[in-house]
């Protein structure tokens, strides 16, 4: 499958794309130094650009089957601006351009999924993310509501504690006050789980949370 990958220098991006080309697919990725991801491969084409520029997101869609991004928003309490939001609302708009429907991305419980139920994580998480890191909690709601807004196919799983510890190869998922899912998941677990999904349609138009 042709894949898009944003967020690739990233501690979970890196290894999506790892595992996408270890897996047989077609990655492209677009990001700003090409050189933080010290990967090459025949299957792996490197656009130079952010989500800011249009042109460079146009180029890194045009001709996927699905995106996959592991962009999220930085915890520095000094962090300003809705960058991401705004990105993320360009590449929405890219992908409906190009006829480019699959969406796979990440945020966490303190956004909430119609599915669930009353949870303590609802009362919670959001409470400690608006006093901890408020800028990254708006740029989370910007960039989620930008996605489950539009007609995108779109599967964003929440996660709450990634770790660096081993893959495990095992995974929960669900809907809180639903099902028993954990917090903490491994890193390499989280992206195999976000390609898991460019051929599971459970979660489709869904934010299911994920666990070891």
């Amino acid at each position: 499958m042709r894949v898009t990958v944003f967020g690739a220098t990233g501690g979970i991006g890196r290894l999506v794309v790892q595992q996408l080309l270890d897996t047989g697919h077609q990655v492209t990725a677009l990001t700003r130094s090409p050189d933080k991801l010290s990967l090459t491969h025949p299957s792996l084409t490197l656009i130079t650009g952010q989500l800011s520029d249009r042109p460079a997101v146009t180029k890194a869609v045009t001709g996927a089957e699905a995106v996959i991004s592991a962009l999220g928003p930085s915890l520095k309490r000094s962090a300003t601006g809705t960058q991401l939001a705004d990105g993320t609302r360009t590449l929405v708009a890219v992908m409906n351009k190009q006829k480019v429907t699959r969406f796979i991305g990440l945020a966490t419980p303190s956004l909430a999924d119609p599915r669930d139920k009353p949870h303590w994580k609802h009362k919670v998480l959001p409470v400690m993310a608006k006093l901890m890191f408020p800028n990254a909690l708006r740029e989370l709601e910007g960039m989620t509501q930008a996605v489950t807004s539009s007609d995108l196919d779109y599967t964003i799983a929440r996660i709450t504690n990634p770790t660096d510890k081993p893959a495990t190869s095992r995974s929960k998922s669900g809907f809180l006050g639903h099902d028993k899912v954990g917090s903490a998941m491994t890193r390499a677990d989280i992206a195999a789980f976000l390609i898991s999904q460019l051929t599971d349609t459970r979660y489709k138009r869904a934010m299911p949370v994920i666990s070891n």
